[in-house]
């Protein structure tokens, strides 16, 4: 809660004064939640959210064998943790990681595993869900039926990504531990469900889930999803797009709109995070191929399903040995007065979690 004020009191003492801007854009013509985001708006988020200082690598791989991928941090029990994803050249298996300042991590074990026999045999990487979304905020994760839960790409075929993928459920007691979680028996969604949609029915990959608290949806809880479809971009290649679900019991979910929320037709638009800044919900995501490399975005919203596009410089793109070539696959939280930007890297030390900063820590607190 102090965080949250303090975020707060940071937040519209600096002038943002986000509130009715959109109501002024739009003359009244336009309801609140279908007005585009104005620029200067967009402009301000920017300078809000951006993250200069480039921290360098937090979560090595453990080996030349196994490469990492994908971090979502939160914080319980006054300690931050970081799940996270490691490949080995068979799938992917879900691990965690615990630290006290964000900067140092300390690998604690796996949550999600191999199995035999099961549609999610060799890929499972878990993405932990209802995480607080405020700006400066707590960063807890929300219980629901007195469980904590993780969305996670699933599937069964051996390789990088290979075959066809969904997205499964999962709950946990206790998220602090590296025990392994709860799986549901079948995915939520998948590329061959009966209202698969042109954007979603070739396969499915990373999903972020959180609760709609004002219930802009008209659903307690919304999943934001990365798709690809059969439809080819104007060079026959497939694309990703970002498109969203919603669900009341985090079990049963069902797709919303006939389009994405987030394409560029060609390309990779992927891996959402939600952050709510002041009245505006602001998606942070990666940016892959429509334009050389992999490189980090954002979009805004008033309300959970028309956005805005940012259309300003990336707030991550490669300059580090590290990360020249490809910086992506985001995770940002704000605390104590510094942006934390986690970002998937892969360069010369192969395939990495990486930090950047809105303030530069490098000198004072690298190890």
């Amino acid at each position: 809660m102090k965080q949250t004020l303090i975020g707060c009191i940071l937040f519209f003492a600096a002038g943002f004064g986000l509130a009715g801007s959109a109501a002024a854009q739009s003359g009244g013509a336009v309801p609140r939640s279908q007005a585009r985001v104005p620029q200067q708006v967009m402009q301000k988020i920017f300078e809000e959210v951006k993250t200069p200082y480039k921290y360098g690598v937090v979560i090595p791989q453990p080996d030349s064998s196994r490469m990492v991928d994908s971090p979502t941090v939160f914080r319980q029990n006054g300690q931050w943790y970081m799940t996270y994803i490691i490949f080995d050249g068979k799938g992917y298996e879900t691990w965690l990681a615990k630290s006290d300042n964000l900067l140092q991590w300390t690998q604690l074990g796996r949550i999600m595993s191999f199995t035999e026999n099961t549609w999610d045999a060799t890929q499972k990487a878990g993405y932990v869900a209802l995480i607080d979304t405020e700006w400066g905020g707590s960063y807890e994760v929300e219980k629901f039926e007195n469980k904590y839960w993780l969305s996670y790409l699933g599937g069964s075929e051996s390789g990088y990504e290979a075959g066809r993928l969904g997205i499964g459920m999962a709950s946990s007691v206790d998220l602090s531990k590296p025990a392994e979680v709860t799986r549901l028996p079948k995915p939520v969604l998948s590329a061959i469900d009966h209202d698969a949609r042109p954007y979603d029915d070739e396969t499915i990959y990373k999903s972020l889930v959180i609760r709609d608290k004002a219930r802009q949806t008209g659903h307690r809880f919304v999943m934001y999803y990365n798709a690809k479809g059969k439809k080819k971009d104007t060079s026959g290649n497939g694309f990703e797009s970002i498109a969203l679900a919603v669900s009341d019991d985090m079990k049963q979910w069902k797709r919303v709109g006939g389009k994405p929320l987030i394409t560029r037709n060609t390309g990779i638009c992927g891996d959402a995070q939600i952050a709510k800044i002041g009245d505006v919900y602001v998606m942070f995501y990666f940016g892959a191929f429509w334009k050389p490399g992999a490189f980090e975005r954002f979009a805004c919203s008033y309300d959970l399903v028309n956005w805005t596009d940012w259309t300003g410089q990336d707030l991550i793109a490669p300059t580090e040995p590290y990360d020249k070539t490809y910086a992506h696959k985001p995770w940002v939280v704000k605390w104590n007065g510094v942006v934390y930007h986690f970002y998937n890297a892969v360069g010369e030390n192969g395939r990495v979690i990486a930090l950047a900063t809105s303030k530069d820590l490098s000198s004072k607190n690298k190890p």
